[in-house]
């Protein structure tokens, strides 16, 4: 067994705030995918624009840039919205909310993609049958559309889930004590990276089968009913 100098629990402490950053920003990224989707079949063509905006200016950025933006210059932008009203005291946006944040606005923009695909891929027909029974908006969403836009996304949110499981490890930059920080802690203190980066890299692997197992089961459930083509 490696002799990990005592340092164990703070990699499995660093595993798990590493799991709860990558789930809280799913959780927040599906809403800001679904909006965004939402956004860009709107007959509005100043949805549409904003939407697109959104999708063009993520895709087209390294993750660590806005993440840096966002932890830095986010805090300056609410610490003059707070003195604009009057207010004395500092206010600073924990790494964990900008991390978060950051995570769910990139994953956001590439689930907008995933959820557009999906939605067209539901039959029109279905859609309009829905209308002439008497459904509303709402009752078309969740009776027609999420049951199968699910379906069709599911795939490609699980893709994107696994890279977003990954990206957790810039967050590290904003000194959050995820995996990757930790370890890194570690292995500067003990002069052993090596051991304790491949065990890092162990951890994301484990994270990552364990992932793939519970997307392939969910993709099993989405598709019961639904002739194999």
């Amino acid at each position: 067994m490696l002799d990990l100098h005592g340092y164990w629990p703070l990699l499995v402490d660093g595993a798990w705030l590493t799991l709860k950053v990558a789930l809280a920003s799913v959780v927040l990224g599906l809403v800001f995918g679904l909006l965004g989707a939402t956004a860009k079949l709107s007959r509005s063509i100043i949805l549409r624009g904003i939407a697109t905006g959104y999708t063009a200016v993520v895709r087209g950025l390294p993750e660590l840039l806005l993440l840096l933006i966002i932890f830095y210059g986010g805090t300056l932008l609410v610490q003059d919205v707070w003195s604009g009203l009057g207010g004395e005291s500092y206010i600073d946006i924990p790494p964990f909310v900008a991390g978060t944040f950051t995570l769910a606005f990139v994953f956001g923009a590439y689930a907008t993609e995933v959820f557009r695909g999906a939605i067209m891929a539901v039959p029109k027909g279905q859609v309009e049958a829905a209308y002439a029974v008497g459904m509303g908006r709402f009752q078309v969403f969740r009776r027609v559309l999420l049951p199968q836009v699910w379906r069709f996304a599911l795939p490609g949110l699980g893709n994107l889930w696994l890279v977003l499981l990954k990206d957790t490890s810039l967050i590290s930059v904003v000194n959050l004590n995820e995996l990757m920080y930790n370890s890194r802690a570690a292995a500067g203190k003990t002069h052993e990276p090596f051991t304790f980066f491949f065990i890092a890299g162990l951890i994301y692997l484990a994270f990552t089968i364990v992932s793939m197992m519970v997307l392939q089961y969910s993709e099993r459930r989405a598709r019961r009913g639904v002739r194999a083509m």
